[in-house]
C-alpha cells in the first residue's frame, strides 16, 4: 500500500494537518484550562478569606460567652468551692444558648469538670499546660477523633483559679455551612494529623492528600493548587488552623474538581474537535485526488520503464509542459537510443567483428533451438595450416577466406547456422540420426568446401578438416556439443584424418584431473601430500651416498596417485610453485632428521622448467638452502632450458653459485643439445631408463650410454643412470665406468621411516650387487 506515491503523498498531507490540528487543540485545550485554573484558584483563594472571617466571628462569639461566664461572681465562687452541680448547670445553660458543641472547666491543677469529662481528662495536662502559657488561648483540638474550635477564659477569684473552655465542633456540617458561602460548589474538610498521615477525608485519598498538604505547608503558601489523583484533577487550597496545644495540627482543605471547573467550556472543545475531523477528512480527500493527478504520468512512466526493462517497445503520451512532461518526452528519446544502441549490442554479441559471421554464442541459441526436435550434429570446419595462410596473404585476406569458406558452408547446407567458433574455425550445424549419416555429409560439405577460393584476384586453395559432435538436448546442450565438436577435430588433425567424430574415451575426463588441482593445496595441508626418497648407488664406493626426493600424493577416494599425473597439471594450472616450495622444505627438513641419525646423503629436488623463469622462487630457495646443513641437488631436464636458454642459464648459475649442485635430468629423451649442455653448468648428467633398459640386449643402446658416460666424464660431470633393475644392467653399467646407479634393484622409492630403516641395514646386503 505505501509503495505507491500518491497513497505516501495523501498520508504525509494528512499526518502534517492531523499533527498541527492536534497542537492546535492542545494550544486550546492548555488556554481554557488554564483559565479555568485561574478562575477557580481565585474563587477558592476568595472562599479562603470567607472562611477566615467565619473562623473568626465564631472565635468571637466562643470567647464572649466564655469570658461572660467567667467574670459571674456566683460562677467563680462555684468553681473556688467546687461546685460541681452549680458549675455544669451554669455552663449548660450558657452552651444552649451560644450553640456551643463542647463546654468545660479546667483548673490550674488539671481537674477538669464537664458534663462528659472522659474524652478531655486524657489531654488535661497538656492543655492546662497550653493555656498557662498562652495570653489569648483559642485555636484547634481534637477530642475523641473530632477537631474543635475552641477558646478559652480565665476564672479570677481573684487569683487564677481555671479557665473557661468553649469549643465548636468542625464536623462535616460545620462544612457543608461553609460551603454554602463560597460562590462555587466546593468541597471543604478539616483534616488533622495522625500517625498515618492527614486524616479525616476519604481514607482511599488520604496518601495523596497527606502529600499535597504537606508540600502546601512546606511551602508556606495558601495559595490554590493542582491536586492529582484525588478521583479526576482538582484544584485545591490548605490553610493552616491554628493549634491551642501546638500538638493538635489541622488545616482546612478547600478543593474544586478541575472537570467541572471545564464543564463550561465542553460545548466549544466539542466544536474544536468536529472541525478539526471535517477538516482532516477534507483534506485526505483532496490530498488523494491531487496525489493521483500528480502521480498517474509518473505511474504511466514507471510503467513504461517496465516495458523498456523487458526489452520491449515503451513510449509514454506527452501531456502537459511542465517538469514531468519534459521527463517523459526525455524518456521517449532515451527509449529510442536504448532500442538502437540494444540492437547495435545484440548484433555485435552475436557476431564476429571481423569476418560479420555469426559468433558462437550465435551458433549455440541456434542449435539449442533446433535440437529440441533431435537428430542434430555439431560440426566444427577447421581449416588446416590457416596460420601459414595468414602470413602468406595477411591478416585482412585471410579474413575474408574465413568469410567465403563460412558464405559457401551456409549456401551448401541451406537453413543452417554457420558461425565463427575461433580463428580458423568455423562451426555449423547438420542434420543427421546417426554419426555415420553425419560423417558422410561432412564429407560431402568438404568436397565443396575444398573447391579453390579467388580471393584478391588470386586463386587459393584451401584444406579443411571436421570435427562432429552429437546435440544431446538436456546434456550440456549446444554448449557442450561445440565444444565436443571442437575437441573432435583436434583428434582429427593429430589422428591426419579429414572427418573425425568425438570420442570421449580418447579424451579421458579432464574435470576430474582438474578436481586434483583445486585440491591439491588442501593436501598439503592436511597432510596427504608425502614426499619419498629413492636411494643413489655409488658404485665405486659401495654405498649409498644420495637421495631422490619424489613427491607422492594419497588421495583419500583415488588411492597413491602418480607424479605423472598431477605434476604436469600442477605445470599448467600454475601450482606447481606452492608444490615445489613444499617438497623443497620437506628435502630440508628430512635431510636434517637424516644427519641426526649419522646419514650425510645429498637430497635431490627436481625443478620445473615453469620455475626458472622466476626469480622470486630462486631467492627463496637459495634462502632455504642456505639455512640447511646438508648437500641439496637440484635435478633440471635439458629440456626446460630450451624455453627460455637466457633467463634458465642465469638462474642455474645463481644455484650453483649459491652450493647448490645441478643435475640434468632424463638426458637421453626430447631434444637432446650438445650446445646447451656446454652451457649448462652442472655437477651430474642422469641418463634416462629409456636407453637403461635396453643396455643389456640391444648393442646400439650399449654404445650411446658408453659415449654420454665418456663426453659427461670428459665435461667433468658424475653419471647417474636411472630405471636399474636387473644385476647384469648393474655389472655392464659399473664396466662401463658410470659413477651412480639408482633403480629398483637398489631399492624402491619409500618413505622417510622405510629409508632410515634402509640405510641401517647390513653395508654386505649393497654390496652384493657389484
Amino acid at each position: 500500500m505505501f509503495r505507491r506515491l500518491h497513497v505516501k503523498l495523501t498520508v504525509l498531507y494528512a499526518t502534517l494537518f492531523g499533527v498541527t490540528l492536534l497542537l492546535v487543540s492542545a494550544a486550546a485545550y492548555s488556554a481554557i484550562s488554564d483559565n479555568a485554573r485561574r478562575q477557580v484558584r481565585g474563587e477558592l483563594t476568595a472562599s479562603g478569606a470567607v472562611f477566615d472571617r467565619v473562623w473568626s466571628l465564631r472565635s468571637d462569639q466562643l470567647r464572649e460567652g466564655a469570658g461572660l461566664l467567667s467574670r459571674d461572681f456566683g460562677f467563680r465562687e462555684a468553681v473556688a468551692s467546687r461546685d460541681e452541680a452549680t458549675i455544669v448547670s451554669a455552663m449548660e445553660n450558657l452552651r444552649s444558648r451560644f450553640g456551643i458543641d463542647l463546654a468545660f472547666i479546667i483548673g490550674v491543677d488539671g481537674r477538669v469538670s464537664a458534663l462528659d469529662a472522659g474524652p478531655i481528662r486524657a489531654h488535661a495536662a497538656d492543655l492546662a499546660a497550653a493555656l498557662n502559657e498562652a495570653d489569648d488561648p483559642a485555636g484547634v483540638i481534637t477530642l475523641g477523633g473530632s477537631p474543635y474550635q475552641v477558646v478559652a477564659a480565665p476564672i479570677l477569684s481573684p487569683d487564677l483559679i481555671g479557665w473557661v473552655v468553649f469549643g465548636s465542633r468542625l464536623d462535616t456540617q460545620e462544612m457543608s455551612s461553609l460551603e454554602r458561602l463560597a460562590a462555587i460548589p466546593l468541597k471543604a474538610a478539616v483534616l488533622r494529623r495522625g500517625p498515618a498521615g492527614w486524616e479525616g477525608g476519604d481514607p482511599r485519598e488520604q496518601r495523596v492528600v497527606s502529600r499535597f498538604i504537606d508540600d502546601a505547608l512546606a511551602r508556606r503558601s495558601a495559595e490554590a493548587q493542582g491536586l492529582a489523583g484525588v478521583r479526576g484533577a482538582a484544584v485545591a487550597l490548605v490553610k493552616p488552623l491554628d493549634s491551642l496545644t501546638g500538638r493538635d495540627k489541622a488545616v482546612l482543605l478547600l478543593r474544586y474538581p478541575l472537570a467541572q471547573a471545564l464543564a463550561p467550556y465542553r460545548a466549544l472543545l466539542a466544536v474544536i474537535v468536529a472541525a478539526g475531523a471535517a477538516g482532516l477528512a477534507l483534506v485526505v480527500v483532496g490530498s488523494w485526488v491531487l496525489a493521483r493527478r500528480l502521480t498517474r504520468p509518473i505511474a504511466a512512466l514507471e510503467a513504461a520503464a517496465h516495458r523498456l526493462q523487458r526489452g520491449k517497445e515503451a513510449h509514454v503520451a506527452v501531456t502537459t509542459d511542465d517538469e514531468i512532461g519534459r521527463l517523459a518526452e526525455s524518456f521517449n528519446t532515451m527509449a529510442t537510443e536504448i532500442g538502437d544502441r540494444e540492437r547495435r549490442i545484440t548484433h555485435q554479441a552475436l557476431h564476429d567483428a571481423e569476418t560479420g559471421l555469426p559468433n558462437r554464442l550465435a551458433l549455440e541459441h541456434a542449435a539449442d533451438a533446433q535440437g529440441v526436435r533431435g537428430g542434430i550434429f555439431v560440426a566444427a570446419v577447421g581449416v588446416d595450416r590457416f596460420a601459414y595462410v595468414r602470413g602468406a596473404i595477411g591478416y585482412s585476406l585471410a579474413a575474408q577466406v574465413i568469410r567465403m569458406t563460412g558464405n559457401r558452408l551456409a549456401g551448401l547446407e541451406g537453413g543452417a547456422r554457420v558461425a565463427r567458433l575461433s580463428t580458423d574455425v568455423l562451426g555449423c550445424t547438420l542434420r543427421a540420426e546417426t554419426a555415420a549419416e553425419a560423417e558422410a555429409a561432412a564429407a560431402r560439405v568438404l568436397a565443396e568446401l575444398e573447391q579453390p577460393l579467388n580471393v584478391g584476384g588470386d586463386t587459393i586453395d584451401v584444406a579443411l578438416s571436421v570435427g562432429l559432435a552429437p546435440l544431446s538436448p538436456g546434456a550440456g546442450g549446444a554448449a557442450q556439443a561445440i565444444e565436443q565438436a571442437n575437441i573432435a577435430l583436434d583428434q582429427a588433425r593429430a589422428g591426419r584424418r579429414k572427418i573425425a567424430a568425438f570420442d570421449a574415451a580418447a579424451y579421458g575426463d579432464p574435470s576430474a584431473n582438474l578436481s586434483l588441482m583445486s585440491g591439491m593445496l588442501n593436501a598439503i595441508e592436511v597432510g596427504q601430500i608425502e614426499l619419498f626418497h629413492q636411494p643413489k648407488y655409488d658404485v665405486r664406493g659401495a654405498r649409498v651416498t644420495a637421495v631422490e626426493g619424489l613427491v607422492r600424493w594419497r588421495h583419500p577416494q583415488r588411492g597413491m596417485l602418480r607424479p605423472d599425473l598431477f605434476v604436469p597439471m600442477a605445470e599448467e594450472t600454475g601450482h606447481i610453485r606452492n608444490l615445489t616450495d613444499w617438497v623443497l622444505r620437506r628435502a630440508i627438513a628430512d635431510q636434517a632428521v637424516l644427519l641426526g641419525r649419522g646419514h650425510d646423503v645429498e637430497v635431490s629436488v627436481n625443478i620445473s622448467g615453469r620455475l626458472l623463469g622466476d626469480r622470486d622462487f630462486a631467492d627463496f630457495a637459495i634462502a632455504e638452502v642456505n639455512r640447511t646443513r646438508g648437500r641439496i641437488c637440484f635435478e633440471i631436464t635439458e629440456t626446460a632450458v630450451i624455453e627460455n636458454p637466457d633467463l634458465a642459464l642465469e638462474m642455474i648459475d645463481r644455484f650453483a653459485e649459491a652450493g647448490i649442485s645441478i643435475s640434468i635430468d632424463d638426458f637421453g629423451t626430447g631434444l637432446s643439445s650438445l650446445a646447451y649442455l656446454k652451457q649448462i653448468r652442472g655437477h651430474e648428467l642422469k641418463i634416462d631408463k629409456a636407453l637403461i633398459e635396453g643396455v643389456t640386449e640391444s648393442q646400439r643402446d650399449a654404445l650411446i650410454v658408453r659415449s654420454t658416460i665418456d663426453l659427461a666424464h670428459s665435461l667433468g660431470l658424475k653419471v647417474t643412470a636411472e630405471g636399474v633393475e636387473t644385476n647384469a644392467a648393474y655389472a655392464i653399467l659399473a664396466g662401463m665406468g658410470c659413477d651412480n646407479v639408482q633403480g629398483y634393484l637398489i631399492a624402491k622409492p619409500q618413505p622417510l621411516n622405510e629409508l632410515l630403516k634402509f640405510l641401517h641395514e647390513d653395508k654386505a646386503k649393497v654390496r652384493r650387487y657389484g
